[in-house]
């Protein structure tokens, strides 16, 4: 019987991960090829809500529905997205569910957007340090099976949260997630692959390469 140390396996592995990742790179490095990946359907659509003002805080957070005591979107967060959900009109990209954190600057994200039949949950709303740690636990968890979790036929699922639960739910690669940031995800067998992550200001590129 063949025997590989620790660390030989743990070579092989990565060097399987960076193949994997050059080749999907690759397959959605042509903007008109990514666009008809979205019409298709079949994935899940993880954004982190858009531009905020940066000297706001929440300063109420155990209550969502007070408004005035958070962190809202900016001028340039409602511009952004509202484009955000032009963009994916022109492209064609069919909306299934669509899920926001109870925070306003997530809910109002998706409502600029133009997105239907919106549903807050707290499965994906910011906890910290205001909720326990197995309420943190349990939604990380949550949001792990949103993302496992495939979207209704022909429709893509929407997830619009927080930086704190994505890299909570995605790990340490997505520490620098930027506001606005998307990252786009096909469920498999109950677990989840990356497809892409676009950044708020290209969605117009792809739209007009459709």
């Amino acid at each position: 019987m063949f025997r590989f140390s620790r660390r030989a396996v743990a070579i092989f592995v990565l060097t399987a991960a960076l193949f994997a990742v050059a080749a999907l790179q690759v397959a959605i490095a042509d903007d008109k090829e990514f666009a008809q990946v979205l019409r298709a359907g079949g994935l899940v659509i993880v954004v982190r809500h858009g531009a905020t003002f940066p000297d706001q805080a929440d300063t109420d957070p155990l209550h969502p529905e007070n408004i005035a005591a958070q962190r809202n979107l900016n001028d340039k967060g409602i511009a952004a997205a509202k484009a955000f959900g032009e963009a994916l009109r022109q492209i064609g990209v069919p909306i299934g569910k669509v899920y926001t954190s109870q925070f306003n600057r997530a809910y109002e994200t998706a409502v600029l957007a133009g997105f239907k039949s919106i549903e807050k949950t707290a499965d994906i709303t910011e906890g910290g340090l205001v909720v326990s740690p197995n309420e943190n636990n349990r939604r990380t968890a949550a949001f792990r099976k949103l993302l496992g979790t495939a979207p209704e036929a022909s429709t893509n699922t929407v997830l619009v949260t927080h930086k704190p639960n994505i890299v909570d739910a995605l790990g340490k690669d997505w520490f620098e997630v930027k506001e606005g940031e998307a990252s786009i995800f096909r469920p498999v067998n109950l677990n989840y692959t990356l497809v892409a992550r676009v950044q708020m200001d290209e969605w117009m590129r792809i739209a007009a390469a459709k």
